[in-house]
């Protein structure tokens, strides 16, 4: 969520992601070789997988140092409506305050509810 205190510059650290998947992938390298070499094939094999996890999230990396920076918006774009919490727009075309028929003017003390049946 956009709340319009961004820094206008705010960038990824996506070459530091690179070089901590580059500096992972050889240690998961040297670790399965070293196991295979001692007999431990379990680790071996744990050694292989993080390998593949490290390849997946360098390419993923990659991928995205290649495509560039992206729009982002400037200083004269309002920031977007706050997050209500997860109750969703409100409103009586979505349900909101109006869904009995009453405006919430007319809830008076009992709130939403008709007549604060719900006590």
């Amino acid at each position: 969520m956009r709340t319009g205190s961004e820094p206008v510059t705010a960038r990824s650290a996506l070459r530091l992601r690179f070089w901590l998947s580059a500096w992972g992938m050889v240690w998961a390298v040297f670790g399965t070789v070293v196991f295979a070499l001692l007999g431990r094939t379990g680790w071996a094999v744990a050694c292989g997988v993080l390998f593949l996890v490290v390849a997946v999230d360098m390419s993923l990396v990659l991928r995205h140092l290649r495509q560039g920076p992206h729009w982002q918006p400037g200083r004269d774009v309002p920031p977007y409506e706050p997050d209500h919490g997860g109750r969703g727009p409100v409103g009586p075309a979505r349900g909101g305050p109006e869904r009995d028929g009453r405006k919430p003017e007319e809830w008076g003390r009992e709130g939403p509810e008709q007549g604060g049946r719900d006590r």
